[in-house]
């Protein structure tokens, strides 16, 4: 498991972007949101550790991941949005459902990225178990939401 060998919370930042002008949305799913608000507090504590101003970040919460990709296609059909960060949790139940939701919104999300040449984060978790989840939502493993926050300033210093 590669969060066995990496902790999402430990980045290093080089030739970075300034951030204090950029507008950031997160679109966080409300579905499993003992977890999602996690990566959203996760998420925007290290955007305002690395100079976001709070006012430029944009909240903006979905039911559930399928809804993601729609949620991060309005957010980035706004000019004054630089980046959008997309939090959500499916985690692995008893049938396909979980292949398809991952499947999709994966491709959603790669789709609004591409549609927009806007940086369009993948912060989704696709546990095992809720355990596991929670590992990755600020436990053992760090914190997914550090890591998209940081994935977006980094793709906005491209």
């Amino acid at each position: 498991m590669a969060t066995a060998l990496k902790n999402l919370s430990e980045y290093e930042l080089k030739n970075s972007v300034k951030i204090e002008s950029k507008t950031f949305a997160i679109v966080v799913a409300e579905w499993n949101a003992d977890v999602t608000e996690k990566l959203y507090e996760g998420a925007y504590a290290t955007l305002i550790k690395e100079g976001a101003k709070p006012e430029n970040i944009i909240r903006k919460n979905v039911p559930g991941s399928f809804e993601l990709s729609l949620g991060a296609q309005w957010m980035a059909a706004r000019n004054e949005i630089d980046a959008v960060i997309c939090l959500g949790c499916v985690i692995q139940g008893d049938t396909k459902h979980f292949d398809f939701i991952c499947q999709a919104v994966a491709q959603g999300i790669t789709n609004v990225s591409l549609k927009y040449s806007k940086p369009v984060i993948f912060g989704v978790l696709t546990p095992n178990t809720q355990e596991q989840a929670l590992d990755r939502a600020g436990g053992k493993h760090g914190n997914k939401g550090d890591e998209a926050a940081v994935t977006a300033i980094k793709m906005l210093g491209f």
